[in-house]
């Protein structure tokens, strides 16, 4: 039986081919995903920026440095403890928000991350993310901070990162949710060993 990593790299070498919408003709890099396939928590946001096309790796602009900060102070990382994803894993140009169909086209690819780390949470990171899990009709000023089961997973909705960086008046809300984050690993037991990151 294949192994978790050996799934997974065989997975983003299909997503890295992938041309199923008009954004990979404009990317430079498919950003697939990063952090340890143990993990019980994965977050979930919109696409990449042009700092994540430049790089290759998801949240690593302003966005990203807040939610590594937003993560540090429940105790995660994505070096040791979460996986960090996207609905779409290329580019949108000048950094517009997917389209349904594009988010569409890309959700077979994180359903399959899903199913390969097994995380018990999800967390959704903005409106994208809400509309493509929880689904099409919800608004993330309905459902934020709020638990969802489904599937056996449990899932959650927060502002997007970049969206606190906008206003930064919602970090109050955002940081109930991740407190509640923080109880959720706790009530189901979820404890965070030494992993290695993908």
């Amino acid at each position: 039986m294949d192994s978790k990593l050996d799934r997974w790299n065989r997975l983003k070498e299909i997503c890295h081919k992938c041309g199923a919408c008009g954004l990979a003709a404009r990317r430079k890099s498919v950003v697939f995903g990063e952090g340890v396939l143990e993990s019980r928590v994965m977050f979930v946001g919109e696409g990449p920026g042009e700092q994540e096309d430049l790089q290759g790796r998801p949240f690593v602009g302003p966005a990203g440095q807040l939610l590594d900060r937003m993560l540090a102070a429940i105790d995660l990382s994505r070096e040791s403890s979460a996986m960090i994803c996207n609905i779409v894993k290329c580019r949108p140009p000048g950094n517009r928000t997917p389209t349904m169909e594009e988010g569409e086209k890309c959700l077979p690819y994180l359903r399959a991350q899903v199913d390969i780390v097994r995380p018990g949470i999800i967390v959704c990171l903005g409106a994208t993310a809400v509309r493509h899990i929880i689904g099409p009709a919800e608004r993330i000023t309905r459902v934020r901070g709020q638990w969802l089961e489904r599937k056996g997973y449990w899932i959650i909705a927060t502002y997007h990162p970049a969206a606190l960086l906008r206003d930064p008046s919602r970090k109050a809300e955002a940081w109930s949710d991740m407190q509640s984050v923080r109880a959720k690993l706790e009530e189901l037991g979820i404890r965070h060993g030494d992993a290695s990151m993908v």
